[in-house]
């Protein structure tokens, strides 16, 4: 994608205002492109700049009228000695060299933080499959079948899924069971691939509240393997301590449902 394509989304990103996947997406580019983080941080200083005149007494709220003030004060700047163009330059690289490392700092935290969230988030959901493994009712409603399942959870979730259709594959639906993440209510669907036990998790795809990430991310956590992913305002992930590519192929497959 082009940096005049990227362009289009700095406005966006600065007003907080992109998908947690959109945000990431953004980021990634501006740490290899020195163009798009000087004019992404030049935007973002402008934005904080308004709203610093917009509480002073150059820029009234709510109108946004520049007073007369303003005007004599820019004549006057204007009129002021030029500095030497050798030295405008000089301070002009400086500035650009600081507000670059500015930027890279705040991303680095800013990917710390989300970095920091989704390990707690995925600590919690780790936890919800655990607890399930050890209980002696691991499911609310017990079926094999998808389509007595799925209607279990109507009025019970604010959102509905697809569940794939498993014959011809290893797996084996068990049931389901609504759970609570962060106060937000949430299906947990348990599956059997020979023996062991995984766990899909669906909720609403919430900034604060989602494990945040982009795109699809596998990962081995305490012995599990994980796999996450966003789709149409859902947010998936799929626990189990069987083998990456059981929990990969069964993503697959809830993938293709949730397309239908």
């Amino acid at each position: 994608m082009s940096c005049e394509r990227w362009s289009e989304w700095l406005d966006l990103y600065v007003d907080d205002s992109c998908t947690p996947e959109e945000t990431a997406a953004v980021e990634e580019h501006l740490r290899t492109c020195n163009s798009c983080s000087v004019e992404a941080l030049g935007r973002l200083q402008m934005k904080r700049a308004t709203r610093a005149a917009a509480a002073a007494r150059y820029l009234p709220a709510p109108d946004f009228k520049l007073s007369p003030e303003f005007f004599a004060q820019m004549r006057m700047s204007g009129t002021k000695d030029r500095m030497p163009f050798w030295r405008l330059r000089w301070a002009q690289g400086l500035a650009a060299g600081a507000l670059v490392f500015v930027l890279t700092l705040a991303f680095s935290i800013s990917a710390w933080m989300r970095h920091t969230t989704r390990e707690a988030a995925m600590a919690e959901l780790l936890d919800l499959h655990v607890a399930t493994l050890a209980s002696a009712n691991p499911v609310d409603v017990i079926s094999t079948d998808r389509h007595t399942v799925k209607p279990w959870f109507q009025g019970k979730l604010p959102f509905t899924f697809n569940l794939p259709e498993l014959q011809n594959s290893p797996f084996k639906l068990l049931g389901g069971k609504l759970v609570y993440f962060k106060h937000n209510p949430g299906a947990q669907l348990l599956f059997e691939v020979r023996k062991h036990q995984i766990s899909v998790f669906i909720l609403q795809d919430q900034p604060g509240v989602t494990p945040p990430g982009a795109g699809v991310a596998t990962t081995r956590q305490k012995g599990f393997s994980v796999e996450t992913w966003s789709e149409t305002g859902l947010r998936y992930a799929v626990i189990g301590d069987t083998e990456p590519a059981d929990v990969h192929d069964l993503s697959e497959l809830l993938r293709a449902a949730g397309r239908q």
